[in-house]
């Protein structure tokens, strides 16, 4: 018999229409009906002028009417596959009622204009987020992993909460569209402390260098809650500093300063993924180095195209982490891994992300002045031109095959990327603040320059051949102790 022979399985898989409970089939069809609704008042809010909601309580502006599909459509994936993959275990309801908790905290906080409920709901989505991470409560290292997302958390809720009252003691205004109409008049020493608190909380729940460590404690997490982790949590971030862009973008310093702080954890995310053995793991340091894209674009002053990042990104990840198990039959020992560009390689990546930028120029006209928009389209060319090479890696082709095969995903890829970054930035358009481009300094260089010498660095291998980075690396990327299975017999109970 030729070919590959089916693989015997134990037993069969679970029918998840004979004995599934009432209520994930419930939230199942409500959260794809939520997916329909908000496809729904998408179209009408891209079609409609003036504010939709409740003045100083509720707004459903174009932010929120995307997020909401985005947050849907990960959500109503996340509930049908937990379908199999929860069947027959004790936690299935409550893990779907913890999902659809989720989203629902979630769908609130977009639309969310009063401080207060504003603050609230970010609590409540990461107390809900940390009881999804430790579902399993019969397992120590799954609730050691929740209590470490707990703490986490509840530092960025109270460091939100010190920038929303400083804001309301400094404008008076109660809601988040008040502080924007008032922050052309902040400034100073309270203007700086609501400023960097507000950073602080965006980097703790996108999970920025050096507050990763959560993230990478919590493997321990059912698949699907991490994979709406890392498609829908973490993107959080963005959105914080998306709503309140008018605070961050006063003192170019301050961008400057964010900018800064993303390239930080886009490199360090993918040096701690280089030194990865576990596909779950490897998965949460590329979700650090994402994060960190995504706070570069914003401290560029282009928020849309930070919003453009996290959703491509969400898509991106969400597939992975529910697909991460057929990466043990795919991956053996014989893999050839070609750590590194080659001079072969270098010829053929070097003309081509030149051409993606170009083409992401054209077609979406940033890039074309001497103002940070030409850091933009550089950072947009790296990211996509990495998932672009990683694409092709895994694939069987034959290393000649593959040099040919970058510009044929790539360009398309960046094409893509374009034409969903105008998309995005139409139906954002009624914002206080979704694009402030700033024009480039001497500072933005240095950092341009450190961050591209680095990055090619890494992608030359450089850095493999220091066995004390290496260590670095590998403590740095260590999860919390306590979250780490040490006994293999823990493995055949959970």
């Amino acid at each position: 018999m030729s070919g590959h022979s089916s693989k015997p399985t134990v037993g069969a898989l679970p029918d998840t229409t004979a004995e599934s409970p009432l209520v994930p089939v419930v939230l199942t069809w409500l959260v794809w009906s939520l997916f329909a609704a908000s496809v729904v008042v998408l179209v009408a809010r891209v079609r409609t002028e003036g504010p939709w909601g409740v003045p100083g309580v509720v707004a459903v502006d174009g932010l929120t009417a995307l997020m909401w599909v985005v947050v849907t459509f990960f959500s109503g994936i996340v509930h049908s596959y937990s379908r199999r993959y929860m069947a027959g275990s004790a936690h299935e309801t409550g893990f779907f009622l913890g999902v659809f908790g989720f989203t629902t905290a979630v769908m609130a906080l977009v639309a969310a204009d009063h401080l207060v409920l504003f603050a609230g709901l970010w609590l409540a989505m990461g107390l809900v987020m940390a009881n999804l991470i430790g579902t399993l409560d019969g397992w120590d290292q799954a609730r050691a992993a929740a209590r470490v997302a707990r703490r986490y958390f509840l530092a960025s809720s109270g460091l939100l909460g010190v920038a929303l009252t400083v804001l309301w003691w400094s404008t008076g205004a109660t809601s988040v569209s008040g502080v924007a109409a008032a922050a052309d008049g902040l400034g100073g020493p309270a203007w700086l402390v609501a400023a960097a608190a507000l950073l602080l909380a965006a980097m703790i729940q996108s999970a920025l260098v050096p507050f990763h460590r959560w993230l990478l404690s919590s493997m321990t997490a059912p698949t699907p809650a991490s994979a709406l982790m890392h498609a829908g949590f973490v993107n959080a971030g963005g959105i914080l500093l998306l709503r309140f862009a008018p605070v961050v973008t006063v003192d170019a310093t301050f961008m400057l300063a964010v900018v800064a702080v993303g390239a930080t954890s886009a490199l360090l995310g993918k040096l701690l993924k280089s030194v990865q053995a576990a596909a779950k793991s490897e998965l949460g340091c590329s979700t650090v180095g994402q994060m960190g894209f995504m706070i570069m674009q914003a401290g560029l002053g282009f928020f849309g195209a930070a919003v453009t990042h996290l959703v491509l990104h969400g898509f991106y990840k969400a597939y992975h982490f529910l697909s991460a198990g057929a990466q043990v039959e795919h991956t053996s020992p014989a893999d050839e891994d070609a750590s590194g560009t080659s001079l072969a390689g270098a010829a053929v990546v070097l003309p081509t992300g030149v051409a993606g930028g170009a083409l992401f120029a054209v077609l979406t006209g940033k890039g074309t002045s001497v103002d940070s928009g030409l850091l933009l389209v550089v950072f947009v060319v790296l990211t996509t031109l990495h998932a672009a090479r990683s694409a092709v890696t895994h694939t069987s082709l034959s290393a000649n095959a593959r040099y040919g095969a970058v510009p044929l995903v790539f360009l398309p890829a960046i094409a893509v990327y374009a034409l969903v970054y105008e998309a995005i930035s139409g139906v954002l358009s009624g914002l206080p603040v979704v694009a402030a481009p700033t024009q480039l300094s001497a500072a933005h260089v240095l950092v341009a320059a450190v961050f591209l010498a680095v990055y090619v660095a890494i992608e030359t291998g450089v850095h493999e051949r220091s066995q004390r980075l290496y260590v670095a690396l590998l403590n740095a990327s260590q999860p919390v102790s306590s979250t780490v299975l040490t006994a293999t017999e823990n493995y055949d109970e959970h």
